[in-house]
């Protein structure tokens, strides 16, 4: 059982809704998760799965209106919904960092790397400029980029590149915990082994905690000690690595198992989940897995499943477990 030390971030009950003209999209529903010291966790699931809209609210950054924030976000047993803007404000880019999605959009093409590196630093400390730029170069250095590029403009730098000034900049004022949203996307496999590796070095070196979002499966086996899967912005899946990659239990995840290229039999055609996530304004009262899961029974279409333990570390939400010597039908993954 972990103490409440232990535990950087706690989630518990959150629920994101966005209010708008043609109804509410219900994009986070009752998630609970956490996070340990120096740990990492892989939330995994499909584009639309709610996986950012829980990052931005772990940061407290969903607009409100026509957002509507409920439950509780602990990072370090103080709730960050419950923050003013000055007490957000020291903690973002401080004590919690977030790398966004695309780095061709988050940095800003009127300035200098270097420049937008010393600013974080800036809001931060109460150093000169000239103290802070020193330490953006050092940082530019640490993630393989030569001081001289400093004051070179985003237009100027690789996709690579203008991922390492990202991550240079999440780092600046060693975070306790590091939120990376999809931090290989739009990079190609080379670049991403390399994005990688940074970010497991310098998170090793910081000490830092890891919230990795991604829909890649792959890069959770490299990084992440603990996966959670999402589905329509419930986690159906949740546990060690172990637990969830060697003893699957909710068809979805094993949907998305099926779904990679099997290197055994490469002329084996794929096995995609069918169907589609539901509309997030119209989800069903049940399992909202239910009309793509080949177990799925009247049960599933009238009841929503509830996370249960397997074990002390393993959580899943699936009805079918109800039924006696229910078991997957698992590929060879090998």
């Amino acid at each position: 059982m972990l103490d409440q030390q232990d535990i950087i971030l706690d989630i518990r009950d959150l629920t994101v809704r966005f209010v708008l003209e043609d109804g509410t999209v219900e994009a986070v529903n009752g998630v609970n998760m956490r996070l340990k010291r120096k740990g990492c966790i892989g939330l995994v699931g499909e584009t639309g799965a709610g996986k950012t809209t829980t990052a931005l609210a772990a940061l407290n950054l969903v607009q409100c209106p026509p957002g509507k924030i409920e439950g509780e976000i602990l990072l370090e047993g103080r709730n960050v919904l419950s923050m003013s803007e000055r007490e957000l404000s020291h903690i973002r880019g401080k004590e919690v960092s977030m790398m966004f999605q695309d780095p061709m959009t988050a940095l800003n093409p009127a300035f200098t790397i270097g420049d937008q590196i010393a600013e974080s630093i800036l809001l931060h400390e109460d150093i000169p400029h000239t103290e802070a730029w020193e330490r953006a170069c050092q940082m530019l250095e640490q993630v393989g980029i030569g001081q001289e590029r400093a004051k070179n403009y985003p237009h100027q730098l690789s996709g690579g590149m203008k991922q390492r000034v990202i991550i240079a900049m999440a780092l600046a004022c060693h975070p306790k915990l590091l939120i990376a949203d999809e931090p290989t996307t739009a990079l190609d496999v080379t670049i991403q082994a390399q994005v990688l590796d940074l970010i497991s070095e310098l998170r090793e070196k910081e000490e830092t905690s890891l919230l990795l979002i991604t829909h890649d499966l792959g890069i959770v086996a490299e990084m992440c000690e603990e996966v959670a899967v999402m589905y329509a912005g419930r986690i159906v899946e949740i546990g060690t690595l172990v637990d969830v990659f060697n003893h699957t239990r909710h068809p979805y995840t094993e949907g998305l198992f099926n779904s990679l290229p099997n290197i055994k039999n490469r002329r084996a055609e794929l096995s995609p989940i069918p169907g589609m996530l539901p509309d997030p304004t119209k989800l069903p009262a049940g399992c909202a897995f239910a009309p793509r899961c080949r177990y799925a029974t009247e049960a599933c279409v009238q009841t929503r499943p509830e996370l249960k333990a397997c074990d002390e570390t393993h959580f899943v939400a699936c009805l079918a477990y109800e039924r006696e010597g229910f078991h997957l039908e698992r590929r060879d993954r090998e």
